[in-house]
């Protein structure tokens, strides 16, 4: 009997291989599709999970009001917090430090650029990375301990033990002896952490001079908890220890007129759970990923599995009709509904597993594909984990009863005697295919509008003023080796009189994201009288102004001419000067971090960091004890590839052990969006996708419907009805449905978006003509694949269709 019925599902299979090959591309393309979505919102969901203690490990962070009454949430902490957290509440089994810092390792002559991170003596016991060689408890005991990655210890030491071995780390200005007391394992994709080297916080240049201020902070915390403390008793607890130590910044907010925050306090400190930091996007500095974006990877894969399956269930009732005789015959003869029902849904298993193979191939051969577009990681390992494939296997099954098991349960039930008659009526799909055609184009519609608004987002940021001029403005990361004001002036020398360049100057901070990948922020709070002010701390070199095209609107740039420019002067933004409450600022002092400057000029308002935050007023300091950072160089546009040459000949003599990984500016400020980008890419994929698949099945649709009124076509083609009446009468009910769809996606795209563009700080309006756009675009293509059989039909000669009445 098994034989008898996988013959008759392969033959009624081929017999409508048309809408078999249908089902089969669309259900191949959903699986695949929505495997490697899955399989990349599941990694970004797994990250810091392979801690041991996940669940008792937590970040710090600040939570207090802005002026206007709007959370401010800060994690950058003071160096005596971690001390004092530890000494006065038992509940804290560690804590750690953490420093997101680079540097140069030297052994024998030989310098390599790692990520070498400051950590807390705890970090090793904290969190589960696992030590290969050493011991964890002492392997950090001294500040000259280092403890190396695997990947470090194989690039530098190669087959040899490196424990006791010694390294010199280039740090402050000067190279550190180190000694080698561990290696640890190199740390997973899915870990918020990431290093080279681990060596003790204390090592930091500016430890000993603010290791007891409780108001300079630079680093992140991370505390683990006993077992059995409850996080939220603990935080109530600190909120004592805040007014502690804060009590002269608590008093000084409160008479400046800040509000509380949300818990009714001045200031408090939040316990923040490992597990959440990734998906933090305020206090990260950049680093976090929103849980939008892994929601929205969930979604875009359920909304294309869910067009292919009611791809499935559409075609297979509208095709239930052609099989009525066959259902009543078997019924007739003894058949049992059970039995029907086993077969009828078991060529839809045969069929969806075959669709599920060849899904998988197709996910497997767009692997590369789709981890340089979406920047994941996936490899085959990930398909081949026993939970993915149990989760795979079991989404298959259910997918196959929700698309087989309905249209199975509808063709059983036909009466076998009605049917014989032939009184089956083969009338126009109800209400379910109605509904599943307009889900699947509405999905289409919310997919192109997201697309186009998204894409709008980014053209946006990317082409508003900034404030300055950043075309034809090389950025060259000075790097660890070298000394930044020396290599500064180096390069000036070396590049003057070129006709190529146009300016040299120097900064602390890139503009947009650099090839080197790192990223700094300096910003102070302090008093002005009794106005309240914090801004961003930039350090530059002569030339800056004219290097970036700012421009300068009262006083003096800095020159060489004073000599108190590289000590105790500065230039500010326009907006710092409004805040400061002066509309002629020249000559008046400030002093942040108990230092006073003069001010010498005003500049007009430049971005200097992305668009998603609004700019904050910028202090730019001259200060010799601060380094430079990046080179800048503006070149002229008549010749980018020779003035590109010879920067890269001038850096050679500079460095000329070290890569030259200059990049132009603009091509910086790109990539701040590189997660819109991925966004967009996401969208507009899904939306093609979408958009293939709806087509296919009403196409599929529209044929079964013109095949089901043939004869009705027949009659009104002898009665005189022209092609274009036919043409209308057979699409207006399509176009009905996308219509609904364009009206029920319009305000869910509009919600969507909306709350999507309150992360940015500048953004654009949305404007109606998307929505028209959108709808204007569904009802082009579903007319184009409804008029198709339309036209068919209508021109078919009208005797062939009545021959048998």
């Amino acid at each position: 009997m098994l034989r008898n019925y996988l013959k008759i599902a392969f033959r009624t299979l081929w017999k409508n291989s048309t809408h078999s090959l249908i089902n089969i591309v669309g259900l191949s393309v959903a699986f695949g599709t929505c495997v490697l979505l899955f399989l990349t919102a599941t990694f970004e969901l797994s990250y810091d999970r392979f801690h041991t203690d996940s669940d008792r490990l937590f970040r710090l962070y600040f939570l207090s009001s802005n002026r206007d009454g709007t959370p401010d949430k800060s994690s950058t902490m003071p160096y005596p917090i971690s001390p004092a957290l530890k000494a006065e509440f038992p509940e804290i089994e560690g804590v750690s430090r953490y420093f997101n810092r680079t540097a140069s390792v030297r052994r024998k002559d030989q310098a390599y650029g790692k990520n070498v991170r400051m950590v807390g003596a705890d970090f090793l016991k904290m969190f589960t990375f696992l030590l290969l060689k050493g011991n964890s408890g002492t392997a950090m005991n001294s500040l000259s301990d280092i403890v190396i990655s695997e990947s470090m210890a194989r690039d530098i030491f190669g087959k040899e033990d490196p424990l006791g071995k010694p390294l010199q780390l280039r740090m402050n200005n000067t190279w550190q002896a180190f000694t080698v007391t561990g290696v640890v394992s190199d740390a997973p994709k899915n870990s918020t952490f990431d290093y080279d080297a681990l060596i003790r916080s204390e090592n930091a240049g500016d430890y000993e001079e603010n290791k007891s201020r409780w108001d300079h902070g630079n680093h992140d915390v991370y505390v683990k908890l006993k077992a059995g403390t409850d996080p939220q008793t603990l935080q109530r607890r600190t909120q004592a220890f805040m007014d502690k130590y804060f009590a002269k910044d608590n008093k000084e907010q409160k008479e400046l007129g800040y509000p509380k925050n949300e818990l009714g306090f001045q200031r408090s400190l939040i316990l923040q759970p490992l597990l959440t930091v990734h998906f933090d996007t305020e206090t990260t500095h950049g680093l976090g990923i929103s849980r939008t974006y892994v929601v929205t990877l969930l979604l875009v894969g359920f909304f294309i599995l869910a067009i292919a399956c009611i791809n499935f269930i559409n075609l297979t009732i509208a095709q239930s009709f052609s099989r009525a005789r066959e259902v009543g015959v078997r019924k007739s003869l003894g058949a049992q509904r059970v039995q029907l029902f086993g077969q009828i849904w078991g060529e839809t298993l045969m069929l969806c597993l075959g669709a599920l193979l060849i899904g998988l191939g197709l996910a497997y051969s767009a692997l590369p594909y789709f981890n340089r577009s979406f920047q994941s990681h996936l490899t085959l390992a990930d398909f081949l984990k026993p939970s993915v494939l149990l989760i795979t296997g079991f989404g298959f099954l259910v997918i196959t009863l929700v698309a087989g098991g309905y249209p199975s349960w509808f063709v059983t039930r036909f009466n076998a005697v009605e049917v014989l008659k032939g009184r089956v009526k083969m009338s126009r799909p109800g209400l379910l295919r109605n509904s599943l055609i307009v889900t699947q184009f509405t999905i289409a519609c919310l997919l192109i509008v997201c697309t186009v608004i998204v894409r709008q987002q980014i053209n946006y940021l990317q082409q508003k003023p900034m404030g300055l001029d950043k075309e034809q403005v090389v950025s060259i990361p000075v790097g660890n080796d070298l000394n930044g004001n020396d290599a500064l002036k180096t390069m000036r020398d070396r590049l003057a009189n070129q006709p190529n360049i146009a300016a040299v100057s120097g900064s602390g901070v890139n503009i947009g994201a650099g090839l080197d990948g790192s990223s700094s922020r300096m910003m102070y709070g302090f008093l002005y009288g009794k106005r309240n002010i914090t801004c961003d701390w930039l350090r530059i070199d002569t030339d800056y102004l004219k290097t970036m095209g700012v421009k300068l609107l009262q006083g003096r740039d800095f020159s060489t001419s004073f000599s108190t420019d590289s000590s105790s002067a500065i230039l500010i933004t326009q907006s710092m000067a409004k805040q400061l409450g002066e509309t002629n600022p020249i000559g008046k002092f400030i002093k942040p971090d108990n230092k006073e400057f003069q001010i010498v000029g005003v500049v007009s308002d430049f971005n200097l960091y992305s668009l998603h935050q609004e700019a904050k007023p910028i202090a730019l300091q001259m200060q010799s004890n601060s380094p430079i950072q990046y080179i800048l160089v503006r070149v002229n546009p008549q010749n980018l590839t020779g003035a590109m040459e010879s920067i890269k000949k001038a850096w050679k003599t500079v460095a000329p052990k070290q890569e030259f990984i200059g990049s132009f500016l603009d091509e910086n400020t790109e990539r701040w969006y590189k997660k819109e980008q991925r966004l967009a890419t996401i969208f507009s994929s899904a939306a093609g996708v979408a958009i293939l698949l709806s087509c296919m099945g009403l196409f599929s649709i529209a044929l079964i419907s013109i095949q089901q009124r043939t004869k009705e076509i027949g009659v009104r083609k002898v009665l005189g009805a022209s092609v274009t009446s036919i043409v209308t009468l057979l699409s207006k009910d399509f176009l009905k449905l996308v219509l609904i769809a364009i009206v029920v996606a319009s305000p869910i795209a509009w919600w969507a978006m909306n709350k999507w563009l309150q992360d940015f700080a500048y953004k654009i309006d949305i404007d109606w003509w998307v929505f028209v756009l959108a709808g204007a675009l569904a009802i082009a293509i579903a007319l184009i694949t409804v008029c198709f059989q339309s036209i068919k039909a209508a021109l078919m000669n009208p005797v062939k269709s009545l021959r048998s009445e």
